[in-house]
């Protein structure tokens, strides 16, 4: 895998990854930015969110669960120091479908967790403290 950042002044940047797709970040203002991006800790938190989400999927659609919408909402606290790095990461799915099994649904996350996704696995092992609940909404 690679990415490329480039630097647009200040605090802003423009990063692309491998497979072409861009995402613009920035700074706040007190450190010399516009706020015309996403700030590096946010795109760290959505792509824990993101890489979860993806397990999630795959594993409900293999165990043949008629899923048909998923969100997950993803908190982070960051210590009050230097480097400010998290210290606890809580990750709510919320997913909807026809006839879901819960049972499916907590093992979906559970092996998301535990085995599957490589970002939240790697937060874990550098001592980020992780948890994550579930929601199944029937349609």
């Amino acid at each position: 895998m690679k990415a490329t950042i480039n630097w647009l002044g200040n605090a802003r940047m423009q990063g692309e990854s491998g497979s072409g797709h861009s995402v613009v970040v920035d700074g706040p203002e007190s450190i010399g930015g516009q706020n015309q991006g996403m700030r590096p800790m946010e795109l760290m938190l959505m792509s824990v969110g993101a890489c979860s989400t993806v397990d999630v999927i795959s594993i409900l659609k293999k165990a043949r669960q008629d899923v048909t919408d998923c969100s997950v909402e993803v908190d982070g606290d960051r210590v009050d120091a230097v480097p400010a790095v998290f210290e606890r990461i809580h990750l709510n799915f919320k997913i909807s479908g026809n006839g879901l099994d819960e049972n499916k649904v907590k093992r979906a996350v559970e092996l998301s967790a535990e085995k599957y996704c490589s970002a939240s696995i790697m937060l874990m092992n550098a001592g980020v403290e992780m948890s994550h609940s579930y929601e199944v909404l029937d349609v």
